[in-house]
């Protein structure tokens, strides 16, 4: 499908900056906070993960959709970001695996793309004066208005959106989601049932687990801890997902109890900082963000660095780490943490994507880290 610039199109932020851009179909507009991601790969992966939710994502990467769309890369059941902004959108994808051209799909979705924008000026604009509320509008909008509309919006800080993006019931994630092609399959996890606290998680952590021969079963984000220490799970899986850590009151107090159990735990991005508040310690937001596929995290227990696949807006405070825990990985462009390990118990946490899609690849291991973890518990 050929898309024609059918109309002017603009991205309004909080504080009265407005890049101007075209759209490729009229009709939709946006509100959400405004981040920028530097990956030049995965943007199928980025705008389906449900950590995304209401935010607009800025790609770095000049051209995007030159793969297409396909069922086979979705990270969940829809396109989950507010809204998309480009500096060219690809229209005809080149690739065998495409099912359909990017524009088409967020058309289909009701997702607006923005194209035609300077987006490392936008880049540039978010790195000195942060991450904030902004909105994608047409021409027809006036700039008044708009930027009315965007003071008017939530703020992301303080937002309870895991609860949102949470399945509404559970459900056991079978061999049949798996695509054997693309994910090898291995038996050291076999025979343990794991339960994946859902606070956004993306498929491919489900994948990973299932292509090691482990049973999961997907618990919504409002699952009491007794009724998962009741089950005799081996061990709990802390998803990743969107919004504020800290404004997740209920998931916090579930993991808390979960602590008192000594139940095997495996937290993950959002995951690895509700661990970290129920264990007393704090969060805060970051100026702009680590949204990106090649960040350098050091481990420190052998100083080796791994690179990784970001997406997260908060970060757990290194002042506050008590007796209890010890930080395991720090990030080297900023030095805020990104792993914690309980230092009696089988907890730990990674604040990255170690199973990354599309990469890269180097964190994968911590899940076999975790299936180690529930057999010797």
């Amino acid at each position: 499908m050929n898309h024609k610039q059918t109309g002017s199109s603009f991205l309004q932020l909080e504080d009265g900056t407005i890049f101007h851009g075209t759209t490729p179909f009229e009709g939709t507009t946006c509100l959400g906070e405004v981040v920028f991601n530097t990956s030049h790969t995965g943007y199928q992966e980025i705008l389906t993960d449900p950590s995304y939710y209401r935010q607009i994502v800025v790609f770095t990467a000049p051209h995007i959709g030159n793969v297409g769309i396909n069922k086979e890369d979705y990270e969940s059941e829809k396109v989950q970001v507010a809204g998309v902004v480009v500096r060219a959108l690809v229209n005809k994808p080149r690739n065998w695996r495409a099912e359909s051209d990017l524009g088409s799909w967020l058309k289909n979705a009701g997702v607006p793309v923005i194209t035609g924008v300077d987006t490392r000026a936008v880049t540039l604009h978010i790195r000195e004066y942060g991450a904030m509320r902004a909105g994608i509008f047409s021409g027809k909008t006036t700039e008044s208005e708009a930027l009315k509309q965007v003071k008017e919006s939530p703020e992301m800080a303080g937002s309870d959106l895991a609860t949102i993006v949470s399945c509404s019931t559970k459900y056991a994630f079978s061999t049949s989601e798996l695509v054997e092609r693309w994910h090898p399959t291995f038996e050291n996890g076999d025979g343990l049932h794991v339960a994946v606290l859902d606070f956004g998680v993306k498929s491919s952590i489900l994948r990973e687990l299932v292509r090691r021969g482990c049973k999961v079963t997907v618990l919504p984000a409002t699952t009491e801890a007794n009724d998962i220490i009741a089950s005799e799970f081996d061990g709990v899986l802390v998803s990743n997902g969107p919004g504020d850590p800290a404004a997740v009151k209920r998931g916090i107090e579930t993991v808390k109890s979960l602590l008192v159990s000594k139940m095997p735990m495996f937290g993950i991005c959002l995951g690895h900082q509700l661990i970290a508040l129920a264990a007393g310690l704090k969060t805060f937001k970051l100026p702009f963000g680590h949204r990106g596929a090649n960040h350098p995290v050091q481990r420190l227990k052998d100083k080796t660095v791994e690179i990784s696949s970001q997406n997260h807006g908060f970060a757990v405070q290194s002042e506050c780490i008590s007796k209890d825990w010890c930080v395991t990985h720090l990030n080297l462009n900023d030095g805020t943490v990104e792993g914690l390990e309980h230092t009696s118990q089988s907890v730990f946490t990674i604040q990255y994507h170690p199973e990354a899609n599309p990469g890269p690849h180097d964190g994968q291991f911590y899940f076999d880290r975790f299936i180690s973890e529930m057999r010797h518990a």
